[in-house]
């Protein structure tokens, strides 16, 4: 009887046996037995793979035994319970009356076969073993074990291995493992001489004895038909086309397409630091399910090497950078510090500037820690390093700050180090620039403070209505009964004029609400009166002017040097008429606000004076027109002609400095010329003779030289004399465009309009990278080392640049709204 797998056990007078199938020799089928071996066989020479291998072994060794389990005698028994069968006594007479104890499996063998004394019982025993073992492994099986189980199952049949050959008693022939074999073949002489023949070309090669296939490797890599097939192959290969789309024309390219990682991961250092993504996000489970079904080739990205590949994209973008600067001309510097969740200082530095196309550029050159105590000194070093790391320390034309002490002291100390240096443009006029947005704010901030306590109730009632939402629903509802229109209240930020200016502004649309509020909410003690009403009208009316003003200076994507000097016009011009106003308040506030305008703009505005003349639009007319009214009819006259004379000293610096760089030029060509005719005749082993210039560049010398002589006009007087450029007052010139075009008639003049419209009169480029700061540095990933801050913000700033991404919001100067004043919404269920 043949039994598959089990154990056995010893019985009181029987031996039972516990099997998992249990076939006797007398109810197989010959012929179906055969056949299964027959089958077993055909299938173990197409096996491929560990698995099939291994498979196809076990199905032929099982085939064997049930073709052996034909002819072997059957020891009796007897039916047993479920899953047992039974020895007769008579068997137990034949094996004596102690039978030894044997376990794990039943031969199919004689009775003799199925003693565990029996060597064919411990050898079948360990075969079954091996057999469920070899099963449960097969996938992690190497080549040479799955050879070792295929011999193992050949041992004593037939020759199932397809290269044939090897008798019993011979030594088998090592199967070849090579790749190359694939494309080469074994081929024998006429005399007897093993050879190696390429399919490709059909050269022979000589076989090593000892197995070795180095030179046929060789062979294939450089073979020209082999080279040729495979091109062959791959145009007959389906492509993936890739679809490029193109910039503003529309054009889109297709090519075809191959997955690049390395160009993934570069990518991916983009998005990191473009939308201030954390690390962390390469590895959300979600997000790489959604690359692998963008693209089956991705490979996971993970937080460290992202992290690694930020700081060499922000390695590259500065070394970028750095080449840009060295072209640039006069770089602007604008800079700040803040204050961080981390409790750290860190002070961030700008750089304006007008490139090649003559674009307004501005680029966060660094974010840096600047230990305490922050004292001037300390600011002046810390920026000293920063121009001279980024080589800009003869380029850096002026610097904008607030008004902070310590920073008059810092740029007290750079000016003195850039006079030594003689780098200082007009005697340093327009080296030191205050940020005009910081001006008004200090300017409004005194004017509110005459107006009492009114802002104080608007304040505290609106705080009052934000602390419960019941008190919003009611408050809601009385809006609806009075079919306002305003949908929220703004709670501003006291240091903040503009989000005070919203503040009661807001407060003006409910202004009905507020008593009737107080007639069902007792402890609602905040109602203004009519007359504290009209007196916040009145200066929301006043406060209006000055709010557009500081929206407009508060651009960084444009020049304001030229558009600032019309509008402090107009500032003066209000406070001058709102002097007489009949409201004490209103008197009062102007009164305060101007003494603060006398103190910062009393003097001469040299950088807003020349931006303001250096546009087409208003040239020398706005100083005639706008001195008087800011100055008084006094001293107009002295400001004016002082303005005037700085424009030539400023303009005749450029002239010295275009005539040194174009005779440098022309020795520069000269040399050259030299150099080139002493190689030429160097070459026809010739003595060296003088250089002889060509007719047509004696004729650019010539020309060069009369260009270089002092014309009847300059530059400058040609452009004052002429009309100033008409336009709609409402339309917005593009000044440097302007500019670009009259580049060629204005030479140096143009190069001078460029530097001066490049310097930003507010800081508001420094602030909103703390924004940006605020939102990078949360309360998460307030562990970054600074080196890491300064990475990802300078790189934010580069990367965005890169790809053209202009800011989220244009956050203005202490402007930016989001976070000077709180939105106070009414709930929805009760607006219109």
């Amino acid at each position: 009887m043949a039994l598959m797998g089990g154990f056995a056990k010893i019985g009181s007078n029987e031996i039972i046996v516990l099997v998992n199938d249990a076939e006797k020799g007398s109810d197989i089928d010959p012929q179906e037995a055969q056949q299964t071996l027959e089958i077993a066989e055909a299938n173990l020479k197409k096996a491929e793979g560990k698995r099939q291998k291994i498979e196809a072994n076990l199905a032929l060794r099982r085939a064997r035994t049930r073709v052996e389990a034909i002819n072997a005698p059957q020891p009796p028994y007897r039916a047993a319970p479920y899953g047992a069968i039974s020895v007769e006594p008579a068997a137990r007479a034949l094996y004596g009356s102690t039978i030894p104890r044997f376990t794990a499996f039943c031969s199919p063998f004689n009775s003799f076969q199925g003693s565990s004394s029996s060597p064919t019982m411990e050898q079948n025993n360990e075969d079954v073993e091996q057999l469920n073992y070899n099963e449960e492994r097969a996938d992690e099986m190497s080549e040479e074990e799955i050879e070792i189980i295929e011999d193992d199952g050949n041992e004593g049949g037939q020759q199932v291995d397809g290269d044939g050959g090897a008798g019993p008693f011979e030594k088998k022939q090592r199967k070849k493992k090579s790749s190359i074999w694939d494309e080469m073949t074994e081929v024998v002489l006429d005399n007897g001489t093993v050879k190696v023949k390429c399919n490709h070309c059909k050269e022979l090669f000589s076989k090593s004895t000892t197995g070795a296939t180095s030179q046929h490797k060789r062979h294939l890599t450089s073979c020209l038909q082999r080279k040729m097939a495979i091109g062959e192959q791959s145009k007959q290969k389906q492509q993936v086309l890739s679809f490029t789309e193109g910039g503003s024309d529309g054009i889109t390219s297709i090519t075809n397409f191959s997955y690049d990682h390395a160009k993934v991961r570069e990518l991916a250092s983009h998005m990191i630091l473009a939308h201030e993504y954390p690390f962390s996000m390469m590895e959300h489970v979600v997000f790489n399910k959604f690359m692998k079904a963008v693209s089956p080739f991705y490979k996971k990205i993970n937080r460290q090497t992202v992290k690694e590949d930020c700081m060499s994209t922000y390695t590259i973008e500065k070394r970028k950078l750095k080449s840009l600067l060295k072209g640039a001309g006069r770089i602007s510097i604008t800079t700040d510090l803040w204050k961080s969740g981390q409790k750290i200082q860190y002070m961030v530095v700008t750089g304006h500037f007008i490139d090649s196309d003559w674009v307004l550029q501005k680029r966060v050159l660094n974010f840096c820690n600047v230990p305490p105590p922050h004292t001037g000194v300390i600011i002046a070093d810390a920026l000293s390093k920063c121009f001279i790391d980024w080589g800009i320390e003869n380029k850096a034309s002026s610097i904008t700050v607030d008004n902070a002490s310590y920073n008059d002291v810092c740029i007290r100390r750079l000016r003195e180090d850039f006079s030594l240096r003689k780098r200082l443009s007009i005697g340093g006029k327009i080296f030191h620039v205050r940020c005009c947005a910081h001006i008004l704010n200090l300017l409004v901030q005194d004017g509110l403070g005459q107006l009492g306590g009114v802002i104080d109730v608007v304040r505290e009632g609106i705080k009052y209505l934000n602390n419960s939402e019941s008190r919003l629903l009611e408050f809601a509802k009385i809006k609806k009964q009075l079919q306002l229109p305003s949908r929220k209240l703004i709670l501003d930020c006291p240091t903040r004029w503009n989000s005070t200016y919203l503040m009661l502004a807001s407060g003006l649309d409910f202004k009905d609400v507020f008593p009737r509020y107080a007639d069902i909410d007792p402890g609602f003690h905040y109602v203004p009166t009519d007359f504290e009403w009209m007196k916040v009208e009145e200066v929301c009316k006043f406060l209006g002017i000055f709010h557009e003003i500081t929206d407009m200076i508060s651009g960084s994507e444009y020049p304001t040097a030229n558009i600032f000097l019309v509008e402090l016009y107009r500032i003066k011009e209000l406070l001058n008429e709102k002097a007489l106003d009949p409201f004490e308040h209103i008197r009062a506030m102007a009164g305060s606000m101007s003494a603060k305008f006398d103190k910062y703009w009393g003097e001469s505005n040299v950088l807003l004076s020349l931006g303001a003349i250096l546009d087409p639009r208003y040239k020398m007319f706005l100083i005639n027109h706008a001195f008087p009214v800011i100055y008084g009819e006094d001293a107009a006259p002295r400001f004016m002609a002082e303005i005037r004379d700085i424009l030539y000293e400023l303009y005749n610096e450029y002239v010295d400095c275009h005539v040194v760089s174009h005779s440098k030029q022309q020795r520069q060509v000269v040399k050259r010329r030299q150099n080139e005719g002493s190689t030429s005749s160097s070459k026809k082993q010739k003595m060296t003779a003088p250089a002889v210039l060509t007719g047509k560049e004696k004729f650019h010398m010539h020309v060069s030289e009369i260009d270089r002589a002092p014309p009847e006009k300059s530059d400058l007087d040609v452009y004052l004399e002429e009309s100033r450029y008409a336009c709609d007052a409402r339309a917005n010139l593009d000044v440097l465009g302007w500019w670009k075009g009259e580049r060629l008639r204005f030479p140096i003049l143009s190069r001078m309009a460029a530097d001066i419209l490049s310097v930003p009169v507010t800081t508001v480029a420094s602030e909103s990278t703390f924004s940006a700061g605020g939102r990078v540095i949360d309360d998460r990933r307030a562990s970054m080392s600074v080196e890491t801050v300064q990475m990802l913000l300078c790189g934010n700033d580069w990367i965005r640049s890169l790809h053209g991404l202009k800011n989220k919001s244009r956050e203005s100067l202490d402007v930016a709204e989001s976070i000077t004043f709180e939105e106070v919404e009414l709930p929805e269920s009760f607006n219109d």
